[in-house]
Formats: C-alpha cells, sequence, structure tokens
C-alpha cells in the first residue's frame, strides 16, 4: 500500500509555516479554506484535512512525533519533490523513520500529524486557547452578515467563501486532542522550525 508523502509533507509544512493562520484574519476577510498561506504553501487547516483520518490521539504518540521531526526535516525536499508519487527508496526511508520512532508505519505518522495539524490550526494567536475552526467561521459568517457597513456585492462573495470554508473544514471529532496538543505546543512548534 502506497503512503501519501505529499499530504503529510503539506500538513507538515502548513503546520511549520502558518500555525493558526485561520484564527489570526480580520473578521471581514473569509479564510482560504482549500487555499495558500502567504509564502504559497497549501494551508494544512484547509483543503489538506479533506480526506484526515480523525483518530484520537496519545501523548506517546505526540512525543514519537515530535522525536520524528529532524530525520523528517533531513529529506524534507526529497518529500516536496516526490509529490504523489515517491519512489520505492524514499517510501523505504519514510517507512523506516516511522518505525524508527514508534510508529508501526509511515501511514501511522502520516495520520498523527494531520491531527496534530487540525488542532494546532485551532489555537488563537493572541490567547493561545482553542477555537474550533468551524465554530469559528459561522461566527465570522454571523458577523459579516450584519455588518451594514460591507457592500452587497463584496459581502455576497464573503458569506459564499465562508459558506463553502465551513462545508470544507472538518470539525473536530476528538475534542481530547486539545489538551495533549496544547501540552505539547511549544516543543511541536520548536521541533517545526
Amino acid at each position: 500500500m502506497r503512503v501519501s508523502v505529499a499530504k503529510w509533507a503539506v500538513v507538515a509544512l502548513g503546520i511549520a509555516l502558518g500555525l493558526g493562520t485561520a484564527q489570526a484574519q480580520d473578521t471581514t476577510k473569509p479564510p482560504a479554506a482549500a487555499s495558500t498561506d502567504q509564502q504559497g504553501t497549501p494551508d494544512a487547516s484547509a483543503g489538506a484535512t479533506d480526506d484526515v483520518k480523525q483518530i484520537k490521539l496519545t501523548e506517546q504518540q505526540v512525543q514519537h512525533f515530535i522525536a520524528a521531526q529532524p530525520d523528517l526535516a533531513a529529506i524534507a525536499s526529497k518529500i516536496q519533490s516526490a509529490g504523489d508519487t515517491p519512489d520505492p527508496a524514499l517510501q523505504a526511508v519514510l517507512e523506516a523513520i516511522a518505525t524508527k520512532h514508534g510508529f508501526g508505519n509511515f501511514a501511522e505518522l502520516d495520520d498523527v500529524a494531520a491531527n496534530i495539524s487540525l488542532v494546532m490550526a485551532g489555537f488563537d494567536p493572541s490567547t493561545g486557547e482553542f477555537v474550533d475552526l468551524v465554530e469559528a467561521l459561522k461566527k465570522q459568517r454571523d458577523d459579516v452578515e450584519k455588518d451594514s457597513s460591507i457592500p452587497d456585492k463584496d459581502k455576497k462573495q464573503l458569506l459564499d467563501e465562508l459558506s463553502e470554508a465551513i462545508s470544507t473544514t472538518p470539525k473536530l471529532q476528538f475534542k481530547e486532542n486539545v489538551a495533549i496538543v496544547k501540552a505539547h505546543k511549544a516543543e511541536i512548534e520548536k521541533a517545526l522550525q
């Protein structure tokens, strides 16, 4: 079975480059669901989450994810250039990194990375508190609907974009993941620098 290296690379790079970007935006501007961040890197909190297998994270999985980052960073350029079709040698290296750090295989590491990304994207950069992305988007949509200072044409576009973002952003299934990721947030951020 072939593993989604590209999906993992998008998630890891999204975490590293865009922590909490969805929460940092002005309420009159819709988030970039399924788009790119300011550096042109796909936003992990949006389109990359469409096929995320949500799992209940364990303390051990998060610690293993953090420990694996130096090894993954060493081959980051190879992961990026592989796209959706990694060669067997790169796939073998990824599997070896995953098993070295306590994962059953790279698919498990991939799922853990994606779930960490879902939680990290929900931390409000100003308060450090977790805000469910779907709920934040709904509040943003309500604020736009009530704002009479926005021209009708712009308001319609904003509402359409927010509605699309709401429909494509997955709701966090395992709320207990927030506490585990929050406890290691600083370590995760440092490991991904």
